[in-house]
């Protein structure tokens, strides 16, 4: 349980939490249910009951694996999923078009420290926290990275 502390913690919003405990409660179900089953058939091929189980340090070894494997499908993702997002928010600047976590598309008009003000329709700006932004529909920075590929290309010709 102390593993996915870490991964409750980090969650923003209130969804992402509730995702996040389900997601720990579906894993703690299926670990009990695994150390279940290893404990009633044991490692002698028995039917079940007291005197077949294995020994303690293949179950040790078996909570190991067991949270390994969680470590490697839910938390790392998460974290470099994450880290990818934040990545992008630090780079969001001024004419890049963005989508936001409600959906809305607009133009970025201006920038501070942990808002970004968007510029929806014709004189329609809204100011919004940068979290709330989604994704990164098309950055100043990669048109002029193409533009000066393409200038090249034209000059090597």
């Amino acid at each position: 349980m102390i593993l996915f502390a870490g991964l409750y913690d980090q969650c923003v919003t209130a969804d992402e939490k509730v995702r996040a405990s389900t997601q720990m409660r579906k894993g703690m179900g299926v670990m009990m249910n695994l150390l279940y089953a290893y404990g009633m058939t044991g490692t002698t091929g028995g039917t079940g009951g007291q005197g077949s189980g294995g020994s303690p340090m293949s179950l040790i070894f078996m909570i190991i694996a067991i949270f390994a494997v969680m470590y490697f499908l839910m938390i790392r993702p998460q974290q470099r999923q994450k880290k990818q997002h934040q990545d992008l928010l630090s780079k969001i600047s001024k004419g890049d078009k963005v989508i936001t976590v409600g959906g809305i598309h607009g133009t970025v008009a201006g920038v501070k420290d942990n808002t970004v003000i968007l510029k929806i329709a014709d004189n329609v700006k809204v100011e919004l926290s940068r979290s709330s932004i989604s994704k990164v529909v098309s950055s100043k920075a990669s048109k002029s990275q193409t533009g000066a590929q393409q200038s090249e290309e034209k000059t090597g010709s």
